[in-house]
């Protein structure tokens, strides 16, 4: 059945889509990615929701120069919600060999997406972005895969028929914080008052047994914020630590040395020869075998990644090209560390990402959108390059790290005295 049909020098697709269209600006978005591409639409018929608990519904003509123009259009506004007025079960092909997908699979968002499978919609698991999706039509189920996980013969979804998209919403229950920052990044807005709105958040999630996880970047070491971060990892309020060789390497410098990038953070001054102290700890780690053995042995008696390691906080350090050593505990394999991230993450409620680009997008690039994201940065650029790179649900801060997480763990403390009292 085609999808589309020549009307008046026009191919066109009716489609519907429904939900908090008007508050969520779910409407405008699907008109702006029409007009953007140089399509037309018709409104059909809108029915817009009394209350603002109560749904809308819209049906449009979506229209096209030329079947493959149509085809833009359609993926455009199916990403953002719509459906076809006729629904058709999801089509699959199966993959040609291990590691290659079969012509025009279907890329996915990292909204919450399902298919249509066995006349019935079913949730795809582990949405991500920039995907495939593997059909398994006698369990019932879909996957979604990073493509060097597809083998051969395995089944994928190829085009954009049998697949419904939900973009996130503005939720019914009022405005917290990431309504309040609305995806946006500022170096304006009030670090205390945003601070008190992510600790209530991550409050709730710890008391209720949810998993936060932290993104740090070797600056939080540099700007004297590592025994804050380890202070939160002691309290028990991430359920695991993802970042670089850096990041522990200059934890175990200011553990060992006091200093970090050579600096003496206890007065800011030079330490004598201490631009060799980041690689004297990495000999001394090397000299154990592993931060593990550093800590057993009571060679390592501090930092983020003794209270990991004593507080059974799982930890991820990838590798990457500029890594000095790197120390044993880095995974120098990135299909592996991308895995075990992506283990780490699984029905993750939180990630706190602090002061790394590198860590920071690869992460999100990781997550469903239905993952409450806060990225910090002193450079704006780092907040905004997330975003733009389709983590659409991170809320940015551009903030120095040392002014961020000592205000966060006194909100936390707070909340923690409020949690006590009898």
């Amino acid at each position: 059945m085609e999808r589309f049909h020549k009307t008046s020098r026009k191919y066109e697709t009716e489609v519907e889509v429904s939900g908090h269209l008007i508050d969520s600006m779910i409407l405008t978005r699907i008109f702006d990615r029409i007009m953007d591409l140089k399509g037309e639409f018709e409104v059909i018929e809108f029915r817009i929701g009394k209350s603002n608990k109560d749904h809308s519904y819209a049906k449009l003509a979506v229209k096209g120069r030329t079947a493959e123009h149509l085809d833009k259009l359609l993926k455009e506004v199916y990403s953002s919600g719509a459906v076809p007025t006729k629904l058709s079960p999801v089509k699959y092909r199966p993959a040609p060999k291990d590691s290659v997908l079969p012509e025009n699979f279907s890329s996915t968002t990292n909204h919450p997406t399902q298919i249509y499978l066995n006349d019935h919609w079913i949730n795809i698991e582990k949405p991500m972005m920039d995907k495939a999706v593997v059909v398994y039509p006698k369990e019932n189920r879909a996957v979604c895969k990073a493509i060097l996980e597809v083998r051969k013969d395995e089944l994928v979804v190829v085009g954009e028929e049998g697949l419904r998209i939900t973009p996130p919403e503005r939720p019914r229950e009022g405005v917290d914080v990431f309504q309040f920052m609305s995806n946006q990044s500022s170096i304006e807005r009030p670090t205390l008052t945003i601070a008190r709105k992510i600790a209530r958040d991550m409050h709730s999630v710890h008391s209720s047994g949810g998993k936060i996880v932290v993104v740090p970047g070797p600056a939080v070491i540099h700007t004297g914020s590592g025994m804050v971060l380890a202070k939160l990892i002691r309290k028990g309020y991430f359920t695991a630590l993802l970042s670089g060789n850096a990041l522990a390497v200059h934890d175990v410098e200011l553990s060992l040395f006091g200093t970090s990038l050579g600096l003496v953070l206890a007065d800011g001054t030079a330490s004598a020869k201490g631009y060799r102290n980041h690689i004297a700890a990495i000999n001394e780690i090397f000299k154990w075998g592993s931060l593990r053995k550093m800590v057993r042995g009571g060679a390592l008696k501090k930092g983020v990644m003794y209270e990991c390691i004593v507080g059974n906080v799982p930890y991820v350090l990838a590798g990457s090209i500029r890594d000095d050593g790197p120390i044993p505990d880095v995974l120098t394999d990135m299909v592996e560390a991308q895995q075990q991230y992506k283990e780490r993450l699984a029905d993750v409620d939180i990630v706190l990402m602090l002061s790394t680009m590198l860590h920071s997008i690869a992460v999100g690039n990781m997550l469903s959108s239905d993952v409450k994201t806060i990225a910090v940065d002193i450079n704006p650029s780092v907040v905004t390059k997330l975003l733009d790179r389709g983590t659409r649900q991170a809320i940015g801060i551009v903030s120095d790290i040392a002014t961020f997480l000592p205000t966060l763990a006194r909100e936390l403390e707070k909340l923690e005295g409020l949690a006590n009292r009898p």
